[in-house]
């Protein structure tokens, strides 16, 4: 039985571990973009701008709109 609670137990860090990865695969592409002033104005606006539709997307897709 402490074998089978010392298995769970690693879970969440293979979660933390895995979860990172992924980040940090999906962002290094956009690193480059960070290394003139000019393009990380547009890449950060650009991000900003993806989240803000995404969220509007959700909340019009789920009825969340304030009345």
């Amino acid at each position: 039985m402490e074998e089978f609670f010392n298995n769970v137990s690693r879970y969440p860090r293979y979660l933390i571990s895995f979860s990172l990865g992924v980040f940090l695969t999906a962002l290094s592409p956009l690193l480059p973009l960070f290394r003139r002033p000019s393009t990380a104005i547009v890449t950060v606006a650009a991000l900003v701008a993806f989240l803000f539709f995404i969220g509007f997307t959700l909340r019009a897709m789920l009825g969340l709109d304030a009345v």
